[in-house]
């Protein structure tokens, strides 16, 4: 079933089975989304089976950067009950996704992609209100996300869903240095112990 309040692109399949949640507020019904190019438009929690598709869409949006790994993205995302993966869907037709998680404190979206073709018809919309119900149903009082400096059109975007610009400073530091390298799981042992193990 669609997370969507409308469409069931997939209905009665595994896919539309197999969804774990079912999430219900206003959109356009499936009439107006036809009439705006949509077959039938559906949000739905993303499957290990969709990394690929999830992947190639984040690499046509340009969100993939050298540094960060998208495939281990995409798997720890669906490895925890505590983050997904919105894959949006026009009549089985996979053209968008957003990633979503909840630390405890704060929501944080990330890798919003809408395929070229599909741009300005909606689906980005879809895709960060999908987001939003995602993180509001885990009790998340506050959503955040990123935008690259000079991107002034996500920064349109943003602010016309209502979201501001915050007075903090985002600081980051990689942490490659902690995760064991032959393997590519686990973490090394701390220099304090009984810190990681």
């Amino acid at each position: 079933m669609s997370l969507l309040g409308f469409g069931s692109a997939m209905a009665g399949t595994r896919r539309a089975k197999r969804c774990k949640e079912f999430l219900d507020f206003s959109m356009p019904s499936g009439m107006e989304c036809r009439r705006r190019g949509f077959a039938e438009l559906g949000i739905f929690e993303a499957l290990a089976e969709d990394r690929d598709v999830a992947v190639a869409l984040w690499r046509e949006a340009g969100l993939t950067r050298p540094w960060n790994d998208p495939v281990a993205d995409f798997d720890l995302a669906l490895a925890t009950t505590n983050s997904t993966v919105l894959i949006a869907r026009d009549g089985g037709d996979p053209v968008g996704t957003v990633m979503a998680g909840f630390d405890g404190h704060r929501g944080w979206v990330y890798y919003l992609a809408v395929s070229e073709a599909r741009r300005r018809q909606g689906i980005a919309r879809a895709l960060i209100e999908g987001a939003q119900q995602w993180l509001a149903a885990r009790g998340c009082p506050k959503v955040q996300l990123m935008v690259r400096g000079g991107n002034a059109e996500a920064l349109r975007f943003y602010a016309a869903l209502g979201y501001e610009v915050q007075d903090v400073v985002t600081l980051g530091r990689r942490l490659d240095d902690l995760w064991q390298k032959e393997s590519g799981r686990g973490l090394r042992r701390s220099r304090f112990p009984g810190i990681i193990s």
